[in-house]
């Protein structure tokens, strides 16, 4: 059993809208909650999506979805979906979709264990979160490796340590620790050592339910008290094309009913699992996602859900997925534009395809990130650490994702045209041919002015060559290294973590880990 010392070392129906109280959030360095003041970018026109929008109902008509998951299946039957059992095929009429829509919320608070870690989910709020579930690691003084309980622990490290990563996330899966158990370490370790929303996988419902009861435990809750907001998260992917697999559908069930925050995110490569035209591919997508999110407002009108776009294009030469490519930007303006046609808050990722922490990770996760922006997302995923397809997180890509993420966090900042700000008197003050360096508009803003760099080298080429001629990835190294070693823990009640250890240890003996 780990204790928490041991850990390795280093609803009812949508809610009134919240816009009027953010839409003018005040500037801030620490991005803790962050605004989205930019229009979302549009590739369709409205009657454009309206026939992506009938395309998929039509599809949930007449040829249905695969739900492998005997319950689940009945409540649709009750809702008045037909079920054919011996094909596990479910058809879903429209009006069973556009009745569910109607409850689903428009905006989600994830409740933190430290209040101030707290964020909203919906319209222009937007929360990034770290890479999720990479097997294996890689940083550049022990090189790529299965990821271990260890890895995990130093990423949930690193999450805490800087604010503009607002949620955790699975960023690496644990491989020495046995899956019958892991679900007990990562979450312990979660709730231990951050005071942010954590994120719990859907792996059964005795998984499930131990997550919940240790998120219980931080936050001093009853299951009744739980099920009231969001606490905590996860993702359910559907089995594209048309098909939700039992673990899946298991995990949209409890955590609606648990009042839990469910992403329901169809994972559709264009030309592999779905249509190689975009829009074929997001036809197909949405589908999937009503289907899902239709099923947790049966469960429970009003459960917190977000609709997940992760549509992209595979390498037809290779069949390997591709990401950062202008089709998965354009495909993430186009899902953005179907979630806020049907009102759901809306997931996108910060995703590449490159094996190193190079130009090509860089490139691409930038493209991906301006997709998810400007198509209007309210949760990044994978938003750093990602590398390799997802199949690696790596410490270097992590600080270099972190930099680039308090950039975006910056631009999304507002701006003021006040007469302070437009500085007449720093024009007039300032003879022609001369500079603003020392004068009273400049010196009165000297540390606040601009972004603060995290690891960006502005000298010049001598300069930097005189400093030892270091890259961004060599910086990065020196960054986590650092943050590992200063990262002190929030403070949690020592009964609580008692109770926490106690829990994890009766449950590892239950299920003989």
């Amino acid at each position: 059993m780990t204790k928490t010392e041991d850990l390795p070392s280093r609803r009812s129906r949508r809610p009134v809208s919240t816009t009027t109280l953010v839409e003018k959030a005040p500037r801030s360095h620490g991005y803790r909650r962050l605004i989205n003041p930019f229009s979302p970018l549009r590739i369709y026109s409205d009657e454009e999506v309206e026939r992506l929008h009938a395309a998929a109902l039509s599809v949930l008509e007449k040829w249905g979805i695969r739900v492998m998951h005997a319950g689940a299946r009945r409540y649709l039957a009750m809702a008045g979906a037909l079920v054919d059992e011996t094909t596990e095929m479910v058809r879903i009429d429209r009006t069973i979709v556009e009745q569910a829509l109607l409850t689903v919320p428009r905006v989600v608070e994830l409740r933190a264990r430290n209040p101030q870690r707290s964020v909203f989910v919906g319209e222009r709020h937007v929360a990034f979160a770290p890479v999720a579930a990479a097997p294996n690691v890689t940083d550049s003084l022990r090189g790529r490796r299965p990821g271990s309980m260890s890895d995990f622990c130093d990423f949930v490290r690193l999450a805490q340590s800087f604010d503009v990563i607002h949620l955790l996330g699975p960023s690496v899966e644990p491989q020495d620790v046995s899956v019958d158990v892991r679900h007990l370490e990562m979450t312990n370790a979660q709730v231990s050592l951050s005071d942010k929303v954590p994120w719990i996988f859907c792996r059964g419902k005795e998984a499930v339910q131990d997550s919940f009861d240790m998120v219980r435990m931080v936050h001093g809750l009853d299951e009744a008290a739980f099920s009231e907001h969001a606490y905590s998260y996860t993702v359910v992917n559907t089995n594209s094309p048309r098909q939700l697999d039992l673990l899946m559908a298991d995990g949209v069930m409890q955590f609606a009913s648990a009042g839990q925050l469910v992403i329901v995110t169809p994972f559709t490569l264009a030309g592999a699992m779905a249509p190689v035209s975009l829009s074929g591919a997001l036809t197909l997508a949405h589908a999937e996602a009503l289907a899902t999110i239709a099923l947790s407002q049966i469960i429970k009108p009003g459960a917190p859900v977000a609709y997940g776009g992760f549509t992209s294009n595979v390498d037809m030469k290779s069949g390997s997925p591709a990401f950062g490519t202008p089709e998965y930007v354009k495909a993430c303006f186009g899902a953005g534009q179907l979630a806020r046609r049907v009102g759901v808050p809306f997931r996108s990722s910060c995703v590449n395809a490159s094996n190193a922490a190079d130009e090509q990770a860089i490139y691409e996760s930038q493209m991906s990130l301006w997709g998810a922006m400007l198509g209007g997302c309210n949760i990044l995923l994978h938003g750093a650490g990602w590398l390799e397809g997802g199949l690696t997180a790596s410490y270097e890509k992590f600080i270099l994702d972190i930099e680039m993420l308090q950039m975006m966090a910056e631009v999304l900042q507002p701006v003021s045209a006040s007469a302070d700000e437009i500085a007449l008197d720093a024009i007039a003050e300032v003879s022609p041919g001369g500079h603003f360096f020392a004068c009273a508009h400049t010196l009165q803003r000297y540390k606040s002015a601009f972004y603060p760099p995290l690891i960006s080298d502005w000298h010049n080429f001598g300069a930097w060559k005189e400093a030892g001629a270091r890259t961004a990835s060599s910086r990065a190294t020196d960054l986590w290294q650092s943050t590992l070693d200063q990262f002190s823990a929030p403070e949690l009640d020592v009964a609580i973590r008692e109770q926490l250890d106690e829990y994890v240890s009766s449950r590892r003996a239950m299920r003989g880990g």
